[in-house]
């Protein structure tokens, strides 16, 4: 929790009562490679703020597929947001890559952080937005970019991930195949060897 607190202070004043109200709403957990935090179909009720570890969320189509949506490591929040907003089971599952200590919260109790304590507010809105535009560059980037330059975003945006993630994990997320992603990383590794 001690983490947590200090990236909020970082960016906003923090009153003792505020931090005493957000250390009694958390609770601090453990969970396992392959454990899953959310399963699609389940309600949503909780938060979580990564300490360490390596997670990711996905959805399955009707074809039986995966596609990663996010991965998440250490000072990352992850959870299914339009099943908590629109209070609808999850669309998503998210599950462990890599053993990790996470930081869970109520959402309704974190919501209430806003109304109780003012001052969380900006921090909280800060977060809305990086999150917004990660998702708007995830789109952006789909539209736009190569595979090879989506792969060296995704290399970029999460540096150690691919020493946890199977290959069809990191494949999904980048939106190609595992054989394009195989070639991305042939050409890559070719590249780097010429002089």
């Amino acid at each position: 929790m001690e983490e947590l607190i200090e990236k909020i202070k970082g960016s906003i004043r923090l009153s003792s009562e505020a931090e005493e109200y957000l250390r009694s709403i958390s609770k601090k957990k453990t969970f396992s490679k392959g454990e899953r935090l959310i399963q699609e179909g389940q309600s949503v009720e909780r938060i979580y703020f990564v300490t360490s570890g390596c997670l990711r969320s996905y959805c399955t189509d009707k074809k039986g597929k995966e596609h990663t949506l996010q991965f998440a490591v250490k000072n990352w929040w992850i959870s299914d947001y339009i099943a908590i907003h629109n209070n609808e089971p999850a669309t998503l599952t998210i599950e462990c890559l890599k053993k990790a200590s996470i930081i869970e919260f109520r959402a309704k109790e974190l919501n209430e952080t806003l109304a109780r304590f003012p001052e969380y507010e900006p921090f909280q809105r800060g977060l809305l937005e990086r999150h917004l535009v990660s998702l708007y560059k995830r789109i952006l980037n789909q539209l736009q970019l190569t595979a090879s330059e989506r792969y060296d975003f995704f290399l970029e945006q999460y540096p150690d991930v691919e020493q946890y993630a199977r290959n069809y994990h990191i494949a999904s997320y980048l939106g190609v195949t595992q054989e394009s992603l195989s070639r991305v990383r042939v050409e890559k590794a070719k590249k780097s060897i010429l002089p």
